[in-house]
C-alpha cells in the first residue's frame, strides 16, 4: 500500500530537479501523476514511469492552465513548482525581469489555484502544496531581492489560502528549501565562470557542510500530499541543513 495510493496529483515544473523528484515519489506512493512542464523533451524522460503522465504547460499562461485543468478534472493534490532565480539586486533587476519573477514563481500559483480550487472544493478534500523558499521572509541572500520577494509572496499566499478555505476540506502549505543540488543550482554555478569556487561558496553556507538533494525535499511534498498530514494546514516547512538558524 502506497502513502498515496487513489489520490491524483497535479504537478509543475516537473522535468527536472525539485519538481521531477516530487513526481516520481508522489508515483511510487501510489498516485496518479500529471506532470507538467514547458520543456517537453525533458519531460518526456519522465514516460514510462508507471503512474505518470505527461503533459506541455506553460504555467504563465492562463489558457493553457485553464484548459488543462478541464482535461484532467478533480486532483487530490495540487503541486506548484515553477520557478525562477532572478539574480541581483533592486537596482540591477531591470523591470521585465521582475514582472516575469513574479509571474512565474507567485502568479502561476494563482492560476493553478483558481483552475483547480473549485472541484476540490466539490470534492471537499485535497492539498495544496506550494514551493517558496528560505530565501524569503525567512532570510536574505546577497542578489536575491526580486526572487526573496517573490517567494515571501508565495508564503503570504499559503497562509491567507489556507484561512479562506479552512472550513473545505483544502489544506494549504508551502515547502522552504535552502541550497538543493539541482540541475538548476549547477547551471548558475557554471554562470559564475568557476564551477568549483561557486561550490565552495555554497558549501560554506551550509552548517551541514553539504548541499540538500532533490529528493529530501520530495519527501517533504509527499508528507503534505498524504492524509498523514490533515491536521496541517497553513504552514511553511524549512528543508534548509539549518542555513536560516
Amino acid at each position: 500500500m502506497g502513502r498515496l495510493d487513489g489520490k491524483v496529483a497535479f504537478c509543475t515544473a516537473s522535468a527536472q530537479g525539485i519538481g521531477r523528484a516530487a513526481a516520481e515519489a508522489f508515483a511510487r506512493e501510489g498516485a496518479k501523476v500529471f506532470a507538467t512542464d514547458i520543456n517537453l523533451e525533458k519531460l518526456k524522460e519522465l514516460e514510462g514511469i508507471n503512474g505518470i503522465e505527461v503533459r506541455k504547460l506553460d504555467v504563465t499562461k492562463t489558457e493553457e492552465v485553464n484548459a488543462l485543468a478541464a482535461e484532467i478534472g478533480t486532483v487530490d493534490i495540487l503541486f506548484n513548482c515553477a520557478g525562477y532565480v532572478a539574480n541581483g539586486s533592486v537596482l540591477e533587476t531591470e523591470e521585465k525581469e521582475f514582472d516575469f519573477s513574479f509571474d512565474v514563481n507567485i502568479k502561476s500559483m494563482y492560476r493553478t489555484m483558481r483552475a483547480f480550487l473549485p472541484k476540490m472544493i466539490e470534492a471537499k478534500k485535497g492539498s495544496v502544496v506550494n514551493m517558496s523558499s528560505i530565501v524569503s521572509s525567512y532570510k536574505g541572500a546577497p542578489n536575491r531581492a526580486v526572487y526573496g520577494a517573490s517567494k515571501a509572496a508565495v508564503i503570504g499566499l499559503t497562509k491567507c489560502s489556507a484561512a479562506d478555505f479552512i472550513k473545505t476540506g483544502i489544506r494549504f502549505n508551502c515547502i522552504c528549501p535552502g541550497t538543493i543540488d539541482s540541475p538548476s543550482l549547477r547551471d548558475r554555478m557554471k554562470a559564475m565562470g568557476d564551477l568549483d569556487k561557486a561550490m565552495a561558496s555554497f558549501l560554506a553556507r551550509q552548517p551541514t557542510g553539504r548541499l540538500g538533494t532533490t529528493d529530501e525535499v520530495a519527501n517533504i511534498a509527499v508528507f503534505l500530499g498524504s492524509d498523514e498530514s490533515s491536521f496541517i494546514t497553513g504552514s511553511e516547512f524549512k528543508v534548509d541543513g539549518g542555513w536560516s538558524n
